[in-house]
């Protein structure tokens, strides 16, 4: 009995023996790769994940002397801040007819730059004066001054901070009441540092970023820095529409509400409302 239990036991172990050799060899014949990942594609044909070209949906009428350092759409209307020592201003502006609305002149000695709204505020940097001109939303009433180290380029907002570029590779994620520093990441591409960020805006989670003097924007995880892809716009504004003061691309605005994106540049007579095509 006990030698018959034994034969058994020794059958079923080769049975499940087999049954292993097959499974290893089944495996072994599978030559299914797993799917590749945003960044990680390994398809040259395929479409370069996170990169895309531009198609104009409407274009509409822009100041051809608003020298474009902030941009941003707010309840309707697109607000502006305009730079150049002499002629820089924070602006409310129609979209549909580019007329000011409202509009507060920044005093002689400051080239303004970078544009934010939180909270009911107007947030303004200044180039290389360090200082940052809160105005009420409403009126346009000068508020407060704050002031910052370094050069102020772009600005924008999570909701929560206020999220500004230099001209280097660093974002500084400030404390809107105090322009003190909560935290910093710095932009970089495969590795490389990515600097000269100029205006930027908050769109969906992520960081746009126009780079002075390309025709280029990256899209900036806020987290870690890293650029996710970019927005290709050569050629946007047509040869026949620049003149001796047509200056760069800068000037991105985003309606959440409408899911719109709009761009433009310094000294362009245009401001284009354009939907991302993936490359």
């Amino acid at each position: 009995m006990k030698a018959s239990i034994a034969i058994m036991g020794i059958r079923r172990t080769a049975a499940w023996l087999g049954l292993a050799q097959l499974l290893l060899l089944l495996a072994a014949c599978d030559h299914t790769t797993p799917a590749p990942t945003a960044g990680n594609s390994t398809n040259s044909s395929s479409a370069r994940a996170g990169h895309y070209s531009y198609e104009i949906i409407h274009t509409y009428p822009h100041d051809r002397r608003a020298f474009t350092q902030g941009l941003i759409f707010l309840d309707g209307y697109l607000y502006e801040s305009t730079g150049l020592n002499g002629q820089s201003s924070v602006r409310k502006v129609d979209l549909t007819t580019g007329k000011v609305l409202e509009k507060t002149d920044v005093p002689f000695q400051y080239f303004a730059e970078g544009l934010a709204a939180l909270n009911g505020k107007l947030y303004q940097l200044t180039w290389q004066q360090n200082t940052a001109f809160v105005y009420d939303l409403n009126t346009f009433n000068r508020e407060l001054l704050l002031s910052y180290r370094g050069e102020g380029w772009g600005l924008t907002t999570d909701g929560q901070s206020l999220i500004m570029s230099d001209g280097t590779d660093e974002l500084r994620f400030l404390d809107p009441s105090s322009f003190q520093i909560r935290r910093t990441v710095r932009v970089r591409d495969h590795g490389e540092p990515v600097s000269e960020l100029n205006e930027l805006e908050f769109v969906k989670g992520e960081i746009y970023a126009n780079v002075w003097k390309t025709d280029h924007i990256v899209r900036i995880n806020p987290a870690t820095g890293e650029v996710l892809g970019d927005i290709n716009l050569t050629g946007l504004l047509a040869p026949g529409d620049r003149d001796d003061n047509t200056d760069v691309l800068n000037g991105i605005a985003y309606d959440a509400a409408g899911d719109r994106l709009f761009v433009t540049g310094k000294n362009w007579p245009k401001l284009f409302e354009i939907r991302l095509k993936p490359e």
